[in-house]
């Protein structure tokens, strides 16, 4: 019985050895010369569709039998878009927030119940105000005080009525920003997860239930393809921001 050649080191040599033909046997199945089979053995590329029929023949990839071959451009995997994950919110870098707006060109998206710590953080504040007098598009919808799910969100932390009074304490730290140009608007949805999104920069803060939201997990993503999960959020912000409306300016004072 002819041997597989002495090419033992090849790739393809190795796939026919473990399958168990040798280059008569290819050359019969794939009606070539079994000199042609030596020559695919001792580095020769054979054409496309010979490619495929050793492919299936020994079960091994193409890209295994020729490791040169070029891969096709592959789309970037979602997780790619995760570039941290925090365990807690309280864990992400105080200047994180402030960096994340900064680099924002044309957007800034935030929902959340009350972003009162966005509120009371001078530095990050006084950013947001900026960018809103710069013209950038600022959009910010926090829950409606005394809402049915803001009410449930009190009774899930137990701090009661002191969920409405974050918000309207965040309402009047927002103000500024709203007569800068930003556009500030109450919301009424069960809240899955706080977004704060600067173009294609987002921090989702996840909720979890019974539990403040710094102590739920941040994670950092960034935008790369249209139904990545980025997008996933961002789409979940237009659907609240669409439903909300504009406070009474009574809350703002």
């Amino acid at each position: 019985m002819p041997t597989i050649g002495v090419v033992v080191n090849n790739p393809l040599a190795r796939a026919l050895r473990g399958a168990g033909v040798n280059e008569v046997d290819v050359a019969a199945r794939l009606g070539v010369d079994p000199k042609t089979v030596q020559r695919w053995m001792s580095g020769r590329m054979p054409y496309p569709r010979h490619r495929n029929a050793l492919a299936r023949l020994t079960g091994w990839s193409q890209h295994d039998l020729w490791p040169d071959l070029p891969r096709p451009a592959q789309p970037e995997a979602s997780a790619d878009e995760v570039r941290i994950v925090y365990p807690h919110r309280s864990t992400v870098p105080t200047d994180a927030w402030s960096r994340l707006f900064a680099e924002a060109k044309a957007e800034i998206d935030i929902l959340a119940y009350s972003a009162l710590f966005l509120a009371e953080d001078i530095a990050a504040s006084a950013l947001l105000r900026n960018k809103a007098t710069e013209g950038l598009r600022l959009r910010i919808a926090l829950g409606m005080p005394g809402g049915v799910h803001v009410n449930d969100r009190g009774e899930e932390e137990r701090i009661g009525d002191g969920m409405s009074a974050r918000i309207r304490t965040a309402l009047v730290g927002f103000r500024p920003i709203a007569d800068a140009g930003g556009e500030l608007r109450l919301h009424d949805t069960v809240l899955y997860n706080s977004i704060y999104r600067a173009d294609d920069e987002l921090l989702i803060n996840t909720h979890v239930y019974g539990r403040p939201a710094s102590h739920a997990p941040v994670f950092h993503l960034r935008r790369w393809a249209a139904d990545g999960m980025a997008a996933t959020y961002a789409h979940s912000f237009e659907r609240v921001w669409g439903a909300s409306c504009e406070p009474n300016r009574a809350l703002l004072t």
